[in-house]
């Protein structure tokens, strides 16, 4: 079995944020590291299937003992980030097997009990594969092997405000185009859209629609790890036929530095 890289984006408490949320940040990372584990070996852990679990693939609810994670599959790349305050988890897996290839984009929700043990609530999972627009994992491997989502030290980093209205300024382009100046893209920003990389622009090729024309990126879901600067933000694509999408954002001293863009609409 190939190596699982494993982005533990968290290692030490110099790193936490100053207010800490209700749970936990090592037993959160130990719920999504089992939720990896599941994957990887096609063995769902029980911590997964508690009563009244809701479980999503691409918007849809199915039966989680039947869906993707009952799938072996061959995890070349797990990149995670974690939010306390929300009780949650984002976790991309890129799985580059050629016969069995994926780009998996996860959101996890926890339900805090009252003895501090965690049980999952919602596993809302966007997934894509060879039928799907701009695939090719082999070559998303190879871009986000090379970012760089080092944690921050507490004096660098932005608010969970902060980052969610850079976040939010990003998709509502698509909603109003003309305020692409009032986002905060840093220099040297990149994108990845699918496998297609747009390196040292966040603004090139975007197709936004027309001043006017509403094609908004609704019914957002929000995690958000003020630690790494990240923002994954699931929702439905409106220029896609509101194509269940994932994106998730660097974002360091309130500029924007990576676009990670997964969206499950057909090629």
């Amino acid at each position: 079995m190939a190596q699982i890289i494993t982005k533990t984006l968290l290692t030490a408490a110099a790193f936490l944020p100053a207010a800490l949320g209700a749970c936990q940040w090592a037993s959160l990372r130990q719920m999504t590291d089992t939720y990896i584990e599941s994957q990887t070996f096609g063995e769902l852990d029980p911590s997964l299937l508690p009563a009244g679990v809701i479980y999503k693939e691409n918007d849809k609810v199915v039966d989680i003992k039947t869906g993707l994670l009952s799938k072996s599959l061959k995890v070349d790349y797990a990149h995670t980030i974690i939010d306390q305050t929300e009780c949650a988890s984002f976790t991309k897996l890129v799985v580059a097997d050629a016969k069995n290839p994926y780009v998996i984009g996860t959101q996890i929700f926890y339900n805090d009990t009252v003895d501090g043990l965690l049980t999952t609530d919602v596993v809302d999972v966007i997934v894509t594969s060879t039928e799907n627009t701009h695939f090719d994992a082999a070559q998303v491997l190879s871009h986000v092997e090379a970012e760089d989502w080092s944690s921050l030290g507490r004096d660098n980093q932005d608010t969970r405000d902060i980052l969610k209205a850079v976040a939010d300024g990003y998709l509502d382009l698509w909603s109003d185009s003309s305020k692409i100046s009032s986002v905060p893209f840093a220099r040297g920003c990149s994108r990845l859209e699918g496998s297609r990389f747009i390196a040292d622009s966040c603004t090139a090729g975007l197709g936004l629609p027309e001043p006017g024309t509403s094609r908004g990126n609704t019914n957002r879901r929000y995690v958000i790890d003020e630690s790494v600067g990240a923002v994954s933000v699931f929702s439905d694509f409106g220029s896609l036929d509101n194509a269940p999408a994932s994106h998730e954002f660097r974002i360091v001293g309130g500029n924007l530095y990576y676009v990670h863009q997964i969206v499950a609409a057909k090629s």
